[in-house]
């Protein structure tokens, strides 16, 4: 059995079954078996399934939510928030289930029509991290089962039990076994069973750069369709035009959700000289006024990190930056509660060639840089291996659609920290990733187009 643990105190939460070779092969078996009858079922059939688990699941959010923040550590805000997000997607895709669109084509030859249609891909395999237990698994499972493909679903150790009442949840909602499996377990058995198995067809994974290339690699064998939401290195972008009280409210929301444990959290800040110090000072109002506990409560806080590689990961970066010559504005500690819990610190000083500008943070930390002109912030800002998300604040409008034109990213959000929503289209470029989940592109990654010539008919 795998114990599942609270970051805020230890505590054993529950306990999942760890599953045998024999155990995933079976759930492969039948995740595959499932797929003929389901990809033949109507649209309109599997719109109105997800929209029973939709329901479902909307009568009992506040149960999912205090599972959430007893296994993951997050506040019940924050779960509550993730919970509308996550049923935003089963909502979408019960819909979009009935709009997956295909072409007639003007033919070529007199006695022939040109049809294209889009098919299910097949039976496809999730690997799911923990950070976004609900929302991670509604948007995966959703878009497979609105396309008409089964799902077998791995969610991260350290937060299965959300993922297995969604899957009761599922069941009682009348998807049924082998459209949706759940495997839990070695990671490294079950992915390389998943990859090497040449009947699963597509592979969803949201998770670090590095165990994506290796996925990836493991699906060369078998040319597996693959959507990759990878790591990620946000530049969050501050002019002198902006509005300052915004921007400073936006970054602390965006940094210090589920305690900067998000790929999409701003990772590095770049201020304009002539405002980084009031803008700093701003920023070190909000974080001074947010508490730092265990989030079983109604008020936003900022919780523990999730294990103790987390926490001695961001220690060991903050302390690095220190010694490199990075002032510490606030915090640069681990908090007073002990534990799993760090302190929400502010770096000013901070120089590009530090550790800390090229990794991702995974935790509550604002790393500022002063910059002087939109030039060398774009040049400064697209240095990085990563590709996913960047934010920038100005009130200028040729600036914004530069911006827009010149980071290099999937997402670019401007004048706000909010990014996701069922309906748009979120992913990466570089070694972020790629493919998009959320938005009629979504289902896109699930199907694959066939062109047919119905020739004879003169």
């Amino acid at each position: 059995m795998i114990d599942v643990l609270n970051p805020a105190d230890g505590t054993i939460v529950g306990q999942v079954e760890q599953h045998s070779e024999a155990q995933v092969r079976a759930a492969i078996d039948r995740t595959c078996a499932a797929f003929p009858a389901w990809s033949r079922t109507l649209a309109r059939e599997r719109s109105e399934v997800l929209r029973k688990w939709f329901d479902l699941v909307s009568a009992d959010k506040t149960a999912f939510a205090e599972l959430m923040c007893r296994e993951n550590g997050k506040c019940l805000s924050e779960a509550l928030g993730e919970i509308d997000y996550g049923l935003g997607f089963i909502e979408w895709y019960a819909e979009e289930a009935k709009r997956v669109y295909g072409d007639t084509i003007p033919t070529h030859a007199k006695d022939a029509a040109v049809i294209v249609t889009k098919e299910a891909v097949g039976p496809v395999a999730s690997i799911t991290p923990w950070n976004f237990p609900f929302m991670m698994i509604t948007r995966k499972v959703a878009t497979a089962l609105a396309a008409g493909c089964t799902i077998l679903l791995k969610p991260a150790e350290e937060t299965p039990l959300t993922a297995y009442k969604l899957l009761e949840y599922a069941r009682r909602a009348g998807i049924p076994e082998g459209v949706f499996e759940m495997v839990t377990g070695d990671p490294v058995q079950i992915g390389k069973l998943i990859t090497g198995d040449p009947r699963i067809r597509k592979i969803s994974f949201t998770g670090s750069t590095a165990v994506g290339k290796l996925l990836a690699a493991q699906c060369a064998g078998t040319l597996k369709k693959m959507t990759m939401e990878l790591g990620g290195n946000a530049p969050f972008i501050v002019f002198e035009d902006a509005d300052l009280d915004a921007a400073a409210s936006a970054l602390v929301s965006a940094k210090l959700r589920n305690s900067g444990q998000v790929c999409i959290s701003p990772n590095r800040v770049y201020v304009q000289a002539s405002v980084h110090d009031a803008f700093v000072q701003r920023v070190k109002a909000l974080v001074e006024a947010i508490p730092v506990d265990q989030g079983l409560q109604e008020r936003f806080v900022v919780g523990p990190l999730i294990n103790r590689a987390a926490i001695d990961k961001v220690g060991e970066l903050v302390d690095d930056s220190r010694q490199r010559g990075a002032a510490v504005m606030l915090g640069g500690h681990p908090h007073a509660k002990g534990g799993l819990f760090y302190a929400p610190t502010i770096l000013v000083d901070v120089a590009d060639d530090m550790p800390i500008a090229s990794t991702e943070i995974f935790g509550p930390v604002f790393p500022v840089y002063r910059f002087s002109t939109e030039a060398e912030v774009i040049s400064r800002s697209n240095a990085t291996e990563y590709g996913l998300v960047a934010y920038a604040f100005t009130r200028d409008l040729g600036r914004a659609f530069r911006l827009s034109r010149d980071l290099e990213a999937g997402m670019v959000i401007l004048n706000s920290g909010s990014v996701g929503t069922a309906s748009v289209p979120f992913g990466g470029v570089k070694q972020s990733g790629y493919g998009r989940e959320g938005s009629h592109h979504g289902i896109e990654e699930y199907v694959h187009v066939k062109y047919t010539l119905m020739g004879g008919l003169a």
